[in-house]
């Protein structure tokens, strides 16, 4: 397993050190280690949620944007194959990037940061779906 999700899952992860790349790339490894992409998922958003409210952040967790980035990751992995993290963080550095996020392209701000939108996963709102 690799170093990263082994802090981030027994809670020695400072979330000082556990910024957007690295949800990313934790994302990117459970895909890659689970038998399917709903366990990768269930796998995530459990130990995500756990983080969080380990670092006493429960509310930061957000539904829509952690199943969003983990089906748009899962299906760059589709797209291409990549055996190790950096050649994938490479080839995909717009999933990196924070703000602007890659979700504006599918959803609006009012939705994608609306309460519903935190609590369970929204569909994208923008009709406009192209890859930039």
């Amino acid at each position: 397993m690799n170093e990263l999700v082994t802090r981030f899952e027994d809670l020695t992860l400072p979330a000082s050190e556990f910024h957007h790349p690295q949800h990313v790339q934790v994302a990117w490894e459970y895909l890659r280690e689970e038998a399917s992409p709903a366990d990768a998922l269930r796998r995530f958003v459990d130990n995500l949620r756990r983080f969080a409210s380990h670092n006493g952040s429960p509310q930061l967790y957000h539904e829509t944007i952690t199943w969003a980035y983990l089906v748009l990751i899962r299906e760059r992995m589709a797209l291409a194959s990549h055996d190790d993290w950096a050649s994938f963080a490479r080839d995909n550095a717009d999933l990196l990037t924070w703000k602007p996020s890659i979700l504006e392209r599918y959803y609006t701000s009012e939705v994608l940061y609306s309460d519903l939108a935190r609590r369970v996963f929204v569909l994208p709102d923008l009709s406009n779906l192209s890859r930039a």
